[in-house]
């Protein structure tokens, strides 16, 4: 579904990415692991529009969508859930899920706004319970379930996930991983994760990628880089 070739970035003097290639078959999970400075969350705001690249092209069903708008990428059905939870906190719960579709026309609203939210309060029982909740009440789980959510709303095709476990609990993490795997099970829905915790993410993944100072230095089924000893001390950290 997905292919990054050679895209190079740079901020001023730094290169963030350099020459990174990689693949994202159609409705699989792909992990890209590394460090903090690795290029991880680059590369996600490459791929979604919001990084233009030095060089290197990024295709969607081989369609060059480098220098797409990041609007027109949306249409496409990319969704992009940043680091940091990016909820509107003065808003309800449900009305944050409904700005998920609020590009839609009226009609594709209409039909969405109803089954949407009931398949997002179906995978997270919590939003449901606290839907007419203002999102600052909630915790940093529900906050980041809710972030997901609204991104569910769009009806991705491909969503693009950037450290869904920071500064969560364990059993928060366990979770939403596990969410993932039933999208990606029932729905065919086609991830990008990018995530620190390798150990959480190679657990649900069905391929890895690892950077290094903005280069990949691994690729390989998931279950393969969980098991090679001198790649996960080097460059994993478990």
């Amino acid at each position: 579904m997905l292919e990054v070739r050679e895209l190079a970035v740079s901020y001023g003097m730094v290169r963030a990415l350099d020459e990174v290639s990689l693949t994202v078959d159609q409705g699989s999970i792909t992990a890209v692991l590394g460090a903090n400075g690795a290029g991880k969350t680059t590369l996600l705001r490459t791929v979604n529009g919001l990084v233009r690249p030095r060089s290197g092209s990024v295709l969607l069903d081989g369609t060059d969508i480098t220098r797409l708008p990041v609007e027109e990428v949306v249409r496409l059905g990319l969704a992009h859930v940043p680091e940091g939870r990016g909820v509107i906190t003065e808003l309800t719960v449900q009305d944050n899920l409904r700005l998920g579709v609020l590009w839609r026309n009226r009609r594709e609203r209409r039909a969405l706004q109803s089954t949407g939210l009931d398949e997002v309060y179906a995978l997270f029982p919590a939003l449901a319970e606290r839907r007419a909740r203002l999102a600052e009440t909630l915790s940093g789980g529900e906050r980041q379930m809710l972030a997901i959510g609204r991104a569910l709303m769009t009806r991705p095709r491909l969503l693009l996930l950037d450290e869904p476990s920071l500064g969560l609990a364990p059993r928060v993490t366990a979770q939403i991983l596990a969410v993932l795997r039933e999208l990606r099970e029932r729905q065919g829905l086609t991830v990008l994760l990018v995530e620190q915790n390798a150990r959480s993410a190679l657990s649900v993944a069905d391929h890895g990628v690892v950077l290094n100072l903005g280069r990949v230095v691994a690729s390989d089924a998931a279950a393969s880089l969980a098991t090679a000893d001198d790649l996960r001390h080097a460059y994993l950290g478990f």
